[in-house]
């Protein structure tokens, strides 16, 4: 009878001790759940913020390609249009050419010297591209046309002059004018003739370049000038140059300006600052 008595308690004995082995592997097991959600939630959080900063990267290259893209296309469209001026022959005597040697009279013969006497020019100056000058200087304005209009950005504006250089009056970013400055005082020491005649088409004009509906002007940003002799512009697109601006040019190189001579639709009146002087100007703080 004692037996039978002591049995129920030792049932109920066991059923409690059961019990609580098994709420404790519940809670174990419950809370290893929860901490390996945490760590699978937490990979998961990092993998969508590493994926939305890879599609933030991806997007702004689509847009600066997309920007590129339409930039091409509008090159590509001037210079189908001016093909035609590009294609006409060049006379000799509008190009010095220390390899040049005796009478020519075939048009292809003086197609090459043309080429040979342009890879005397702008040897390790690079053309500066709208995207470096936006990298140096920023936007000289919020939106362009196709004539000039005035710089509005506050930093840009701060850098510009007008000054007297020799006989020209042009307005210019200061660095620009210290460089011109020193080329026109080397012209008249070296060619006072040349240094008489020379004047300007203009310096400073924020507007597209002809022919462009995206492309900025380098003379945007107070960077290149236009330079005519004895009043007398340069021909625009037809292969050839004023003997006077071979002179000039040699000068401007020496500088570190870009000719504009070798472009593909020629400019021989155009002389710009060149990328490598642009930033090493922003590297001594210059700019």
């Amino acid at each position: 009878m004692q037996q039978s008595n002591l049995i129920a308690p030792i049932i109920i004995a066991i059923g409690l001790v059961v019990a609580a082995i098994v709420f404790a592997i519940v809670g174990v097991l419950l809370q290893t759940a929860d901490v390996g959600t945490e760590l699978r939630v937490g990979r998961v959080e990092e993998q969508l913020q590493t994926s939305q900063v890879e599609q933030g990267r991806l997007d702004s290259e689509i847009r600066q390609l997309r920007t590129d893209i339409s930039r091409l296309k509008d090159d590509m469209a001037v210079l189908a249009a001016q093909s035609d001026a590009g294609s006409a022959p060049i006379p000799s005597n509008n190009w010095t050419n220390e390899e040049q040697i005796g009478e020519h009279t075939d048009t292809e013969e003086l197609t090459e010297e043309m080429q040979l006497a342009k890879t005397r020019f702008n040897t390790g100056i690079t053309q500066p591209r709208n995207r470096t000058m936006l990298d140096v200087l920023g936007h000289p304005r919020a939106s362009y046309g196709t004539n000039c209009q005035p710089v509005t950005n506050a930093k840009l504006k701060a850098l510009m002059e007008t000054r007297q250089v020799g006989p020209i009056r042009v307005t210019m970013i200061k660095p620009a004018l210290e460089s011109l400055e020193r080329i026109m005082a080397r012209l008249q020491d070296s060619d006072p003739d040349i240094y008489a005649a020379v004047g300007t088409a203009g310096a400073i004009c924020a507007r597209l370049i002809r022919g462009s509906r995206s492309s900025v002007s380098n003379h945007s940003w107070g960077t290149a000038i236009d330079v005519k002799l004895e009043g007398k512009l340069d021909g625009f697109g037809d292969g050839g140059t004023q003997f006077g601006l071979l002179i000039l040019a040699e000068l401007f190189n020496e500088e570190g300006w870009f000719w504009g001579a070798t472009y593909n639709r020629e400019d021989s009146m155009h002389f710009e600052v060149g990328e490598e002087t642009l930033r090493r100007w922003a590297a001594e703080g210059q700019l």
